[in-house]
């Protein structure tokens, strides 16, 4: 069966509107696996390394806090029961008083590292995704690395705002109450928490088209960072479709996580016939179908942006 010309994933979401055209390049990007198959490798190419050192890290840490047994006897974690939530949650707070200072430590000097490794070879792989997809694309890897190294600062704020907020709701709803000889009001804790996570997470995608965009605007016009992104806050009618497929790409990554939690419950009304080698198997391969498809989704979105700049131009 022959492959589409590159070109045809520019005309399919040319013809058509906003999220219709994200269907249409959906499917042209569906009919071209070496794209997402460059996706997988490059971020694969970095994941490894990286999970590896997370990993090995981790264990250390682990074995520190242990006494070099690895048993989580020594931290109060193996008397952790459902029916004593806060007996459990009191041995929680022990194991991460001991735990979070070596990590903040490791944390301080292995999270930047991490991230500037991404940010360069996330500029190589997805100038090889792009050069791909249309071969007339220029290379623009060090405008593609700069407004990474944004995005990941953006996305980095948002992550703490949102963890600022869960501390937050903890300390008015659980730590204060019980300080004052009170109830935690864990109801109202758990009503903030999804409140804040939602509007955290429409606030993101209603912003960070931006950064998405300019990536795209640079490569095409040969703008520089700062450039690209002026550019992406004057697009005029281009901006609504802009947020609309970036919200339904957000919902999209939600969907692909539930859709993970369904798969990776299914077998346990069958724990009984099943066997833990089997569970871990049937796990690892719902990570698998999960990071797939979420990469295929991180191509169309490239796919559709390039798309709708061809479209804008055109106009």
């Amino acid at each position: 069966m022959p492959q589409p010309h590159p070109a045809e994933i520019v005309r399919a979401g040319a013809e058509v509107r906003g999220t219709q055209s994200f269907v249409h390049v959906m499917v042209s990007v569906w009919k071209r696996p070496s794209l997402t198959a460059i996706e997988v490798l490059w971020r694969w190419v970095i994941g490894l390394p990286s999970l590896w050192l997370i990993a090995t890290c981790a264990w250390r840490i682990w074995l520190d806090a242990t006494g070099g047994t690895a048993d989580p006897a020594r931290l109060g974690l193996a008397r952790i029961t459902v029916t004593d939530p806060f007996a459990a949650a009191q041995h929680i707070a022990f194991a991460g008083s001991q735990l979070l200072p070596p990590m903040q430590h490791t944390a301080a000097w292995l999270v930047p590292l991490l991230l500037a490794a991404w940010v360069i070879v996330a500029a190589f792989g997805r100038t090889a995704v792009l050069r791909r997809m249309d071969p007339s694309l220029p290379p623009r890897r060090v405008a593609l690395l700069v407004l990474g190294a944004l995005r990941i600062a953006f996305l980095t704020a948002t992550v703490l705002l949102w963890l600022r907020t869960v501390l937050w709701a903890g300390a008015a709803t659980v730590t204060a109450p019980t300080a004052r000889g009170e109830e935690p009001n864990l109801v109202l804790y758990f009503t903030l928490i999804i409140a804040a996570t939602l509007l955290i997470f429409i606030a993101w995608a209603l912003t960070n088209w931006v950064l998405s965009i300019a990536p795209m605007l640079a490569t095409l016009h040969n703008l520089s960072p700062w450039e690209a992104i002026r550019a992406a806050t004057r697009l005029g009618p281009m901006r609504g479709k802009l947020i609309e497929i970036n919200l339904v790409m957000g919902i999209v990554k939600v969907s692909l996580i539930v859709l993970a939690l369904v798969f990776s419950s299914t077998p346990l009304p069958f724990e009984s016939y099943t066997s833990a080698g089997f569970l871990q198997v049937w796990w690892a391969g719902v990570v698998l179908l999960y990071v797939l498809f979420s990469d295929y989704f991180h191509v169309v979105r490239m796919a559709v942006s390039l798309a709708l700049c061809r479209e804008y131009d055109a106009r």
